[in-house]
Parts: structure tokens; sequence; C-alpha cells
């Protein structure tokens, strides 16, 4: 039988019973639809998640740590390392030193520390940190109050929004979700000013180490001394930031940022700093992490590399991203699994239509084998038919499956505004999964027809012309 003859003798026996032949195609559909629309959301999740990490710049961010404080995220590398008392000292040297290493844009110190903040003369007690002035483009500062620093000097701060309402008095109650503070609620702080209480470490010459050594404020140690001074000094308030751009850094986050040069002019004492007066002392500034920006996410390896190669401990979210990408592969199949499900139960719908068309075209099929036609002839017709209702409830699936994911993609954004947060985009529907849902559906309706096809091939032609 030709196969333009097999097509239309296929759908002219569809063409019979519409109603049932369509319910079934209806089924089909609902399940490619509902293996479309999670799967989507799978893909379209794991996209979020890559292009928030991918602004806030971390997937192009290396966390340099010397390995005199901290053991290596490696094991291979504590195999190689050398002792601790004889690494290197993360020092301005090696910030230098790393700044200049091919495909480097920045390395700049962490610099956090904890003080006391005066608002209307009340104190409060946080953590503060350094911002760099190139973290202006990370997203972490979309829909901010207010404005980035003026200069990578100014006497400024940004606020987040949790500090923000702690010093307007505005802080929701534990488990009330209605008492929610809108950023729009805490703009009257724009402009106010803030006295932040810091002590700065005033290094010693060494000729000065015995008069430093009788007071107390003074820290001798070999080869210096520092002192520690109180200082107060204004700051004026020019941002307010809804997300927390650290935090990852869990509980050491941070809660106002200072431009990272106005924080190095200070000389405020860090931990660093307290561990000389255990060893030698440095007169040049040590710190405890660098974080390395690099021109692109592909150059990070090869950056790590070379860091590591200069004798310190890397880290970088690429990292950490392997374990993500495990994360969404697990979750897609999870929901793969469920999304097929439907599929599963329409495959039984398939079955159940063809075994009816045999019990009512037995004669026809009889006729078909009296006047020559094949077993395999009789089952191509039943393989045509199957395939069809699979192609047909694939395509109609897809579109289902889209216009579900945008209602979910708009019912989401609508709860997202009402929460007072910027829209996004929750679900993907990428070429591959498009393509692969018709295929699924067309492959599972030809496996569904293969015992219809093959009980109407063993149909004796005698007796099929006999039954009535």
């Amino acid at each position: 039988m030709k196969a333009y003859d097999l097509l239309e003798l296929a759908g002219r026996n569809l063409r019979e019973s519409v109603l049932r032949n369509s319910l079934t195609t209806l089924g089909i559909a609902v399940g490619v639809a509902s293996l479309v629309a999670m799967l989507a959301l799978g893909v379209g999740l794991q996209a979020l998640a890559g292009r928030h990490l991918e602004k806030a710049g971390l997937f192009d961010t290396v966390i340099v740590t010397s390995r005199r404080d901290f053991r290596s995220y490696e094991h291979e590398d504590e195999k190689d390392a050398a002792s601790a008392d004889k690494s290197r000292l993360l020092d301005e040297a090696a910030r230098q030193e790393i700044e200049h290493l091919p495909n480097v844009l920045e390395a700049y110190p962490d610099i956090r520390f904890i003080t006391e903040l005066q608002y209307q003369s009340k104190p409060h007690m946080t953590m503060v940190a350094g911002m760099p002035f190139s973290a202006k483009d990370n997203d972490a500062f979309e829909g901010m109050a207010g404005h980035f620093f003026s200069s990578d000097a100014a006497p400024e701060v940004i606020l987040q929004k949790s500090f923000a309402e702690e010093l307007m008095g505005k802080a929701p109650k534990r488990g009330r979700a209605d008492d929610e503070i809108s950023i729009s609620q805490l703009q009257p702080l724009l402009g106010k000013q803030l006295v932040m209480r810091y002590a700065e470490r005033v290094n010693e010459p060494a000729s000065d180490a015995p008069a430093a050594a009788a007071r107390p404020e003074v820290a001798p140690a070999e080869g210096g001394s520092y002192s520690v001074v109180s200082h107060q000094l204004p700051l004026t308030i020019v941002g307010i930031a809804d997300l927390d751009p650290e935090s990852m850094r869990g509980s050491a986050r941070a809660r106002v940022f200072l431009p990272l040069k106005l924080a190095q002019d200070l000389h405020v004492m860090q931990p660093a700093d307290l561990r000389d007066t255990m060893r030698a002392f440095s007169s040049t500034p040590v710190y405890l992490s660098l974080t390395v920006r690099v021109s692109g996410p592909k150059q990070v390896q090869s950056v790590q590399a070379a860091i590591k190669k200069a004798g310190f401990n890397t880290f970088s979210i690429l990292d950490a991203n392997r374990g993500l990408q495990r994360f969404f592969a697990v979750l897609d199949l999870f929901l793969g699994i469920f999304g097929s499900l439907a599929l599963a139960v329409a495959s039984l719908g398939i079955v159940n239509t063809l075994v009816m068309a045999i019990l009512e075209r037995r004669r026809e099929i009889g006729i078909m084998k009296a006047i020559g036609g094949s077993d395999s002839d009789v089952k191509r017709l039943f393989f045509a038919e199957a395939g069809a209702m699979g192609a047909l409830g694939g395509l109609f699936g897809v579109a289902l499956g889209w216009g579900i994911g945008r209602l979910i993609n708009f019912g989401a954004n609508l709860w997202l505004k009402r929460q007072d947060l910027p829209p996004e985009q929750i679900w993907s529907v990428p070429w591959w999964l498009i393509a692969g849902a018709i295929v699924f559906a067309l492959l599972v309706s030809l496996i569904s027809g293969l015992y219809p096809a093959s009980r109407a091939a063993k149909l004796d032609p005698v007796q099929a012309l006999r039954y009535e």
C-alpha cells in the first residue's frame, strides 16, 4: 500500500469517529501540556537563578584567602600546600600582584567591621562593609530608594532595608506578613545623617616601641607597634537597598555599606590586626580575604589556577554551581516524571480507541486482506492512526502548555507586584522542549498502537468477513 493511500485511509477512519478520536487526542494534548508546563517551570527557575548570579557578578568573581588563616576548599590543594606558618601573607603586595594577573579586572579587600552608628542620638550596633564603586551595576541595587555613592570616597552610606526599618522603628512584627514595610515608606531617611564611631589603627615606628609598650592602648610587636584611636565620622544616607548584595555571607552579611576607598582610608581595626598582637607585626595592610573580579566566567578557572600557584586559596561560585546544576537536574527529572503521568494515562486512551476500532472495522479489515492487503499493511494503517493522534495531541499540548506557563508567570508577577517586588520571568520554553515534547508524544502514541495493530493484523479474513 502506497504511503498516500495509507494516510488518506487513516484520515478517513479518524473522521468517522470524530468525537471519540478527538477526546483521545485531547487526552494526549493534556498530558503533553502538563509535561511542557512542568519542565518549562524547571528550566525557567534555573535560568532565573543563573541570570541573578551572573548579573550579581558572582559567576566572574573569585574569593582569595591566605593559607595561614583558612584551609583550602579542595583536599588536593591541602596536600600540596606549604605549612601554614610558611604560607604567604595576603597583604597589599599580594593584592597588587593578583590585580595584575591576566584577565583580572580588579582585586579589592574585604573590609567589614562591627561598629556603632548613631541616628538621632540613638546607638545601633551593626556590621559595616566597604563596597567598591564598580558594584554600581549590581542588580541588588535595582529599584533601590535614592542613588549609589557619588564617588568612591564620599562620606555616604547605603542602608540595607532591614537596618533602615530598625532606624525608623518600623520593623514588622514576626509572623505578620501584612505588616511588611515597603521601601517607599523608608525614603524619609534619605539625606539624613548617621554618626559612625570606629576605632582607627595608627601604626607607630619601631623606635617608639618601648614607649608604646608603656601605654595600654598600644599593641607592641616585633618590628613595630600600633595604637588604637577612637573617632567619629558623620555619614549621609544616600540609598536604601531592598536586597542584600552580599546575602551569600550568611550571618556575616553587612547592613550598612560605605565606599570602599573611604573604608580603606579610615584604617579601621580589622580582625587581621588582632593577629599582629600574637605574631610578627606588619606595617602594611593584611587582609582576611580579597574579592577578584575576572573579565568573564570562562576565565575564572585559569585565574584560580594562577592564584593558587602564587600560594593562596581560592573559591568561586562556579565551584558551588556544580551542585546547583545537579539540584536542577534532579528537579527537572522529577517534574518530567510527574508531567509524564498524564501522558501515560492518555496512552491508555489510545489503546482503548484503537481496540474499539478493531471491533467496529473487522469486516473492513477482512476485505483489505481478501483483496491482497498484507499483515504489515494493516499494522501500518493502525500505526498511522495512532501517530496522527499523537502528532496532533503533541502540537495542541505544546500550545496548551505554553498558555499554562504564561498564566503561571502572569499570576506570579501579580503576587510579586503586591509584595512591591520587580517582575520576573519564572518559566521558559526552549525550542528543544517543544521538539522533544512532540516527538515524545508521537513515540508514546506509536508504542500504544503496538498491541491494537498486532491484534488487527492477526485477524482471520474469513472470520472477519463473516463478522456482523
